[in-house]
């Protein structure tokens, strides 16, 4: 078992079949939800995989995550958002890039937290167009140091009011073109992705299947249960991100 040709340098055999497993749970919870199983797949990761090759090991598989949500829900995405954001998304993402540098991590929490919970609680005005442009440009920055965005574009999505497979086909296609950006800077950095790509294969391959099954469960009855449940894990992401960013800000002594 040791031996199989998917494994990433130094991770063993069991390690691997357990993130494969994990590909397919995150997916159905993304697809039939639109948001959480990103940062589950993360948190796990993080405990795994060496710092280095965190970020875009996990945005290779979040990519094809996300390009098979897209794919199955193409026919519902609101394709009015998508040259503003593609445009915004080459401008951060290059921002990102050239400025890779140590950012507080309590400020950008903190910040993301406030701005999910007004989402949530509050009415933000309409997103699209230029302002679209500008939330692009900010996603993809940070997406360069946090790894993922998601909370942030689902925030932007909800204000658009969609139906359920509308906003999680919209979600997807959006954190797709982030993630390809977010591969193409690493590359540009140095990141050797050659090592992964059998196990990215893997991944990719179950997640598409934990897509696929998350895809049913929203068709039939993401009417009943989608939009409430979206509310309760941005509001219980928000609250951990402004409590997280609350600790750091008193403990640098700001």
């Amino acid at each position: 078992m040791e031996s199989l040709v998917f494994l990433p340098p130094d991770m063993p055999a069991h390690i691997a079949w357990m993130l494969i497993a994990f590909s397919f749970v995150t997916s159905l919870i993304t697809a039939a939800i639109g948001i959480g199983g990103g940062y589950i797949l993360l948190g796990v990761m993080a405990n795994i995989l060496a710092p280095a090759a965190l970020i875009p090991v996990h945005g290779a598989i979040q990519l094809g995550s996300s390009s098979g949500r897209a794919f199955m829900l193409f026919k519902h995405v609101d394709k009015s958002v998508l040259g503003p954001f593609l445009a915004g998304g080459v401008v951060g993402a290059s921002l990102g890039g050239l400025l890779f540098v140590q950012i507080p991590p309590w400020s950008v929490q903190l910040g993301i937290g406030l701005f999910i919970m007004w989402t949530v609680v509050g009415k933000l005005p309409d997103l699209t167009g230029k302002r679209l442009f500008g939330t692009a440009i900010v996603a993809s920055f940070l997406s360069i140091f946090l790894g993922s965005t998601a909370n942030i574009i689902a925030a932007v999505v909800k204000t658009l009011n969609l139906s359920p497979q509308a906003h999680v086909g919209t979600h997807a296609v959006l954190m797709a073109t982030q993630h390809t950006f977010k591969l193409f800077i690493f590359g540009f950095l140095g990141f050797a992705y050659g090592p992964y790509i059998p196990f990215l294969a893997a991944m990719i391959l179950v997640g598409l299947a934990g897509t696929f099954t998350g895809k049913q469960v929203l068709v039939r009855a993401g009417n009943y249960y989608f939009r409430p449940v979206l509310n309760a894990i941005l509001f219980i992401l928000a609250a951990r991100l402004i409590w997280i960013g609350a600790e750091g800000l008193i403990q640098s002594g700001f």
